[in-house]
């Protein structure tokens, strides 16, 4: 008996394997994609929030002067930089270049620390000048919403590392996409942060 539900058993994954094959979807893709969208409703959610909180606060243009719009241009810079060497070290993944897609990767990883480097100058800044989170609704929206996006693209940033260890031992290129994927994404959100709290 239980030889003969062993078998079911087999024979069950058997089939679901073949559908899935059908789908031609690799499981690390689907399962990437399921906790992207999770991202987005984060980080969405938050966006749209704060878009709610610009249109009906009568000092968010006065506030958002005191923003520091050079350094935001130069760190929009840095993340675009960095999806364009996304971009290529998935191209040489894909390619079975795996020498520049290693290289790729840690450019985009550097262009990830360089933006949060850039995020400390610019809040200690901030803060030597008094806007603080608690100074009101706008910097209690500004702080949270660049934070949140700060610690993304430092997660995305630690992903890209243990992309690159990953792929020395195993050869798996949906592995570069998806760190470049989520890279984009971090990316993506940025430029709809950038207007909200650096323009006037």
């Amino acid at each position: 008996m239980k030889a003969e539900g062993v078998r079911e058993v087999e024979i069950q994954e058997i089939q679901i394997g073949q559908e899935y094959e059908k789908v031609g979807i690799p499981f690390q893709k689907i399962g990437f994609w399921i906790f992207l969208a999770g991202e987005i409703v984060i980080l969405g959610g938050i966006v749209a929030s704060v878009i709610l909180f610009r249109l009906s606060y009568p000092h968010w243009f006065e506030e958002s002067v005191h923003t520091n719009a050079t350094i935001a241009f130069i760190n929009t810079l840095v993340l675009l930089t960095g999806s364009l060497t996304a971009v290529l070290s998935h191209q040489s993944a894909f390619s079975y270049n795996w020498g520049k897609a290693q290289l790729f990767l840690g450019l985009t990883a550097l262009c990830g620390l360089v933006f949060v480097g850039l995020k400390f100058v610019e809040y200690s800044r901030e803060i030597h000048h008094g806007f603080v989170p608690s100074r009101n609704v706008f910097w209690m929206s500004y702080y949270t919403t660049t934070g949140l996006h700060g610690l993304h693209v430092l997660a995305g940033t630690l992903i890209i590392f243990g992309v690159m260890l990953y792929i020395k031992k195993k050869k798996v290129p949906e592995a570069v996409e998806n760190a470049a994927l989520y890279w984009h994404f971090v990316d993506i959100v940025w430029l709809y942060i950038f207007p909200l709290f650096y323009l006037t």
